[in-house]
């Protein structure tokens, strides 16, 4: 008995090669009719014996691609229509758009190979790509996923290449980025004026060349520009950190081979993966002893290097053209957003890059490298960027879904590590990494990013979310375009995050610790406990709060956290104090600072943690100011002494919540100074510490379900210790994996508590 189904997909479908998947199932079953790419995804329409159209159904699950991914699949029964062929149709463009729109993904190994074939005709032809391979997010102007929708809408396939397009046996049918040295993209190399030196083939083989030589190359890639250097030359990343403005923050590196990361750094079998995936992220990796062959100016102090493989056919043969380490840092001066356009490149990073290697396919959107880390052989997402965003970071359950009204939703986020969200018919959405929102550049990349979100998925007048704090950019853009948004509490939208990524459900104690947050009451939050169930969440516990003169001056002058520490410990002996334990020439500036404290001149109230750690990091001599964010907190996690087990005393004062009295452990941490006993042992009893007061805030209030969220998390120390000791208790510690830990999963957080809290 014959039958017509039509079969609407939703889900990752669209840049994966599921058309000539689907095209090639249903003539290897004798079925006839259609399928294409739909702004929801992928519409099919099959006609044949009801055997065959029941086992073409099965295999489009069991069956598909490996980078597809099939959410739902409506099913319904038609007239009979007598198509005499199955065929790839143009893109149906009614509708809304809600199909997944797919991350740019590495270079697969087929691809490689004919790239390293001699024979090939794509020999070492530098922007070789297939269905299972190459640019998407970065090259897609709108949906549907077709050629003409993306910036390759002006390169004229050749001949050979529309063969390959339109052969449904080929690993190109409909690869829609699909192109040749005859027909594709090409490469000029110019020097830091825009003047053309090279645009030959040879022109790989002179930019290895020149970084040999010490010389700093922008290179434009998949998501932007990176800027190069020779990471063994300490000359040259001398150079290229006072260019670029930046001081101390590590560098990523690139290396062409596993083999040489490893001879650098140790690898685990889950780091291994994360490098060879698809995605492939910078990871963060411990160096081992044979680390020295990498300038120590790379990642000065820092026991961890950020390496990733080339995930481009461009990145692939310069690397291999190199044949040692680079440094492969954003193309930017620090706190602006990476570079995309070479016009835009050449004034931004004219006074940095010596040389530049660029190509002439347009980037949309930029995107920057994501960043991970293995902790408890578990991803822990740093950076979401290329390779993970713009995949949904949740599908909503029908609950939730049935009540998100016809509006869209956008959540604008925080400052630091901004990224926006948008809740999106049954999925949220967030989108690659924007930075910090503190410099005019990022503001406006901010705002292109918005409007193309919103011009992707057609949010016209949506609900806008943003963060209680009064004067992060992100606020007040939001200001800007509505009249009403929604203010979220910055922890807890972080709770929130943690909580939709792992699915809780029931009541939970939430645990959101970082440097600065803006609170309910007006003051600086950072270490709060939250009991969240599904209808409440209630503020149940706070560190006690110390006052920073100058207010977020602090943040990079940590002088002044240790000495709202030590004035909270020891009053008008702070002085005293400061002076025996931490030397500092500037004694007149120390006694003001303190009378600041003393008379609340100039000063905020903050129960931030991540102040605390940057306070006992100074008084250990571990830092002595902050470059970057969180680099005091760093250099006390890399201090510690992971065999000793000890801990500080904390005292538990019950006010309308519990307020956690750190005052005990400074006290005792000034004695263990003057004691003489080693900085490695009180930073780990420092860390121990903080583990403790997570399960006697548990234990206080009876609570087995722990969630974690916020940038002191990312401390790896603290959280192996928390996990360990979570394990020995039986109590069921949940963090984050693919959303960030930092405020890069705020967004996601804060159109969850729309969803859930907000609306009752």
């Amino acid at each position: 008995m014959k039958q017509r189904i039509q079969i609407a997909i939703r889900g990752k479908v669209q840049g994966v090669g599921f058309r000539p998947f689907v095209y090639r199932l249903a003539n290897r079953l004798s079925l006839k009719g259609y399928v294409s790419n739909s702004l929801s995804g992928a519409l099919i329409e099959v006609e044949g014996n009801e055997n065959e159209t029941n086992e073409f159904i099965s295999k489009l699950k069991s069956e598909k691609p490996v980078n597809a991914e099939i959410i739902s699949c409506e099913l319904s029964n038609q007239k009979l229509k007598g198509f005499n062929k199955f065929e790839i149709k143009e893109s149906d463009n009614a509708g809304n758009p809600s199909a997944i729109i797919l991350p740019d993904i590495a270079l697969c190994d087929d691809c490689l190979n004919e790239m390293l074939n001699i024979n090939n005709r794509r020999y070492q032809y530098p922007f070789t790509n297939c269905t299972n391979c190459g640019p998407r997010l970065t090259i897609i102007e709108k949906l549907p996923y077709d050629r003409q929708n993306t910036s390759m809408k002006n390169f004229v396939m050749c001949e050979k290449c529309r063969d390959e397009y339109e052969n449904p046996d080929d690993r190109r049918f409909h690869a829609q980025p699909i192109s040749c040295w005859h027909c594709g993209p090409t490469l000029s190399l110019c020097d830091s004026a825009g003047k053309l030196i090279l645009n030959s083939s040879e022109v790989i083989e002179q930019t290895a060349d020149l970084i040999h030589q010490g010389f700093i190359v922008a290179v434009k890639g998949l998501g932007g520009f990176h800027l190069m250097a020779d990471a063994k030359n300490d000359d040259a990343i001398a150079k290229l950190r006072r260019r670029k403005n930046r001081e101390e923050k590590p560098f990523a590196c690139m290396s062409s081979r596993i083999e040489l990361i490893k001879e650098i750094c140790f690898v685990s079998r889950e780091e291994e993966q994360l490098l060879t995936s698809s995605e492939s992220p910078i990871v963060l990796l411990k160096k081992n002893k044979n680390s020295f062959s990498v300038s120590n100016l790379v990642a000065p102090g820092n026991p961890y290097l950020g390496i990733m493989l080339p995930y481009t056919p461009l990145h692939y043969l310069l690397m291999k053209a190199v044949g040692m380490p680079v440094v492969a840092t954003s193309g930017n001066l620090s706190d602006e957003p990476i570079c995309y356009d070479e016009n835009e490149a050449l004034k931004r990073l004219g006074g940095i890059a010596d040389y530049f290697l660029v190509h002439n396919r347009p980037i949309v959107r930029p995107v920057d490298d994501s960043i991970v880390r293995v902790i408890d052989n578990k991803t822990m997402m740093i950076r979401r960027a290329r390779g993970y965003a713009p995949l949904p970071v949740s599908y909503l359950n029908d609950g939730i879904k049935n009540a998100v009204n016809e509006n869209k939703i956008i959540a604008l986020g925080g400052q630091l590590k901004s990224t926006i969200s948008i809740c999106h018919d049954d999925k949220i959405i967030t989108s690659q990494h924007l930075g910090d929102l503190s410099t005019v550049e990022a503001n406006q990349n901010f705002e292109k990013v918005y409007c193309d979100y919103t011009k992707l998925y057609k949010a016209e007048d949506p609900i806008i979310l943003c963060d209680l704090h009064p004067d992060y950019y992100s606020t007040q853009f939001a200001k800007s375009k509505t009249k009403n948004p929604v203010p979220v509490q910055h922890h807890i939208a972080h709770i929130l995050s943690c909580r939709l990524e792992n699915k809780i459900a029931g009541e939970a104690l939430g645990i959101a610790w970082d440097g600065t947050g803006y609170g309910l009451d007006g003051s600086i939050w950072g270490g709060e406990f939250f009991l969240v169930d599904e209808s409440e969440i209630k503020h149940i516990a706070q560190f006690k709060k110390f006052k920073l003169p100058g207010g977020e001056i602090a943040i990079k002058d940590i002088r002044r956290s240790a000495l709202g520490l030590l004035y909270e410990g020891f009053g008008k002996e702070t002085k005293n104090v400061f002076s025996k334990i931490c030397y500092d020439e500037k004694s007149s500036e120390i006694t003001t600072l303190i009378n600041m404290i003393d008379k609340n001149i100039n000063c905020y109230s903050t129960s931030s943690p991540g102040r605390i750690f940057d306070g006992v990091s100074l008084m250990l001599g571990l830092a002595g100011k902050s470059s970057f964010e969180g680099q005091a907190a760093m250099a006390l996690e890399f201090a510690v002494d992971e065999n000793e087990s000890g801990s500080y005393s904390i005292e538990f004062l019950l006010e309308d919540k519990i307020i956690i009295d750190w005052r005990p452990m400074i006290i005792e941490i000034v004695e263990d100074i003057n004691k003489n006993i080693a900085a490695s042992g009180i930073a780990a009893k420092f860390h121990n510490t903080l583990a403790e007061i997570i399960f006697k805030v548990a234990e206080q209030v009876g609570e087995k379900n722990l969630i974690l969220s916020g940038g002191c998390f990312q401390n790896k120390y603290l959280m192996d210790r928390i996990i360990r000791t979570g394990k020995e208790k039986k109590l069921n510690v949940y963090r984050h994996h693919e959303i960030p830990t930092n405020d890069g999963g705020v967004s996601a957080g804060q159109i969850m508590y729309y969803l859930k809290y907000h609306r009752k």
